[in-house]
């Protein structure tokens, strides 16, 4: 089979052959440090006034071996958007609009599927109104479903109630639901296990869950199996799916990487290399995930290490391999000799890279839990 037939399949139809699904990466932080989203509220109005920079992003994405494109509609709910005060004449139907356009135009570039995403609302936070909360995700999917979006996505819910409630909006569409949350090994921000958050949102009727963005590839991994630990405990059933952050974050607390003093203007020293990204996708496949991807920080080349790392599983590398060579290949025909040298996995899997920065510390005290 080859790459294109594979990828016109159903979400479902690819996870229940076994197939792994490589997800794409963060949109919002490489939009922001493009000059497109505005740090703060971080919310997607570029979908539509800058539409030629998320098309772009995405097309990198494809390249790089994502099998799906979500749509750019992070914190597209109306009460986000009317809090940020960053959209005075677009709304959220609007964005959503852009935003799914977008995505199913690159998405059929190369045979990809397309998701739509939900996320946390200030009004959960604010009034813990179900009504209200559920009439906010009614409203977006309902735009989703206006157009050619494949599955849906609930992503970045720090609590599972949420979560809950947006999946059981979601899966009224007839639609598969995959649901993420963002939270720690230790639990939701109510102290929710993982386990139990993950029973919740399977009987809720997510069809795949898992967890996204807040803390590192190797935390999230971890995160992810506590919840296979606990579906299996209650004898339910539900695809892996996982798409952490592209930075290193050991000493996080339940706040994840927003604790940190360097979030969100001084991340890059903590930025994931391309080997890193070797490690935890097949961490990620041998603890039985097999939708894997990232998120804030990931960018178009840490994808392409996923689909690296798993081409002999996929059965194929993407298109933006044909520039690089694995495992430093490439670098057999540099001028220097030290540098050839360095054109074997060995080297790559070894290196211990320098910070470069003498006076830092090799940890930052993050803020106190909330």
């Amino acid at each position: 089979m080859t790459a294109m037939e594979s990828k016109k399949r159903g979400i479902l139809e690819r996870l229940d052959a076994g197939e792994v699904v490589v997800g794409d990466g963060g949109y919002v932080m490489q939009l922001e440090r493009r000059g497109y989203v505005k740090a703060g509220h971080w919310t997607p109005e570029a979908a539509v006034e800058h539409p030629e920079a998320v098309r772009q992003l995405h097309r990198e994405f494809l390249r790089a071996g994502a099998d799906v494109m979500q749509t750019f509609t992070f914190y597209c709910s109306e009460d986000k958007l009317e809090l940020s005060g960053n959209v005075k004449t677009i709304s959220g139907a609007q964005i959503n609009d852009a935003a799914c356009n977008l995505a199913r135009e690159v998405a059929d570039e190369g045979g990809a599927l397309v998701a739509g995403g939900v996320s946390q609302t200030p009004c959960y936070v604010q009034s813990h109104n179900e009504t209200e909360v559920k009439a906010i995700f009614k409203k977006q999917m309902d735009d989703f479903l206006k157009k050619d979006i494949d599955f849906l996505v609930v992503e970045y819910f720090e609590h599972v109630e949420e979560a809950v409630w947006a999946v059981e909006v979601l899966k009224t569409s007839g639609k598969t639901v995959a649901a993420t949350l963002c939270i720690a090994p230790q639990g939701d921000m109510h102290g929710v296990p993982p386990g139990e958050c993950a029973v919740r949102l399977v009987k809720a009727g997510a069809d795949i869950v898992g967890i996204n963005c807040h803390l590192d590839p190797l935390t999230c991994v971890q995160t992810v199996k506590l919840m296979k630990e606990g579906l299996e405990k209650a004898g339910l059933k539900a695809h892996l799916m996982i798409q952490p952050l592209g930075f290193h974050t050991p000493e996080c607390n339940l706040g994840g990487y927003v604790s940190l003093p360097e979030f969100p203007f001084a991340l890059e020293t903590r930025a994931m290399t391309r080997w890193d990204i070797h490690k935890y996708a097949r961490e990620a496949y041998n603890a039985g995930i097999r939708y894997i991807g990232g998120c804030c920080g990931f960018e178009p080349y840490h994808i392409r290490a996923i689909a690296e790392e798993l081409a002999t599983e996929r059965g194929f590398l993407p298109p933006a391999s044909e520039k690089h060579g694995l495992w430093g290949a490439a670098l057999e025909m540099h001028t220097k000799p030290w540098v050839r040298a360095r054109s074997r996995r060995e080297y790559w899997e070894k290196l211990l890279p320098a910070s470069g920065r003498p006076k830092c510390p090799s940890m930052a005290t993050p803020a106190t839990e909330h």
